[in-house]
């Protein structure tokens, strides 16, 4: 009979079968990220766990939505130094319902100004192309390339 190894590898179980204390240090996390307790101990209180209970585990459980599922692009543009297309770029990203991660703007040069931004894709809604092909047709858009795909 083969033995398993306590190797680290992920699992994914209902949270229904596991112990409560790990769903109450997902809702401590969740608490603290949404600054809803004044500190630490008032999260870890407010979920009814110890502050020991929280540290043991804290970095060995998620959602499966945050570290499964997401979809993240990262794309470059040049964009002509005008007011409103930078902000003409992102309302395209929010109506694609995308989530903005990450956004580096360098300082215009020549009349343009090149930017990073890394994006959270909403399952099904758009793909990485659509994105792409939306945010090159925005007046003032010069070039669009996606950088990298996880």
């Amino acid at each position: 009979m083969n033995k398993v190894t306590r190797s680290s590898y992920l699992v994914v179980i209902d949270s229904r079968v596991i112990p409560d204390v790990f769903v109450k240090v997902l809702e401590v996390k969740k608490t603290i990220a949404n600054k809803e307790a004044k500190s630490l101990a008032a999260a870890c209180k407010q979920a009814g766990i110890s502050r020991s209970a929280y540290y043991k585990y804290k970095d060995y459980i998620f959602l499966y939505d945050e570290k499964l599922t997401q979809k993240l692009i990262t794309l470059y543009a040049v964009l002509q130094d005008k007011p409103g297309v930078l902000a003409n770029v992102l309302s395209v990203v929010h109506s694609s319902g995308a989530n903005v991660m990450t956004l580096n703007q360098n300082i215009p040069v020549d009349g343009v100004a090149s930017i990073t931004i890394t994006l959270k894709l909403n399952s099904g809604r758009y793909n990485e192309d659509d994105i792409k092909s939306s945010i090159s047709s925005v007046s003032g858009v010069v070039d669009v390339r996606i950088l990298s795909r996880e």
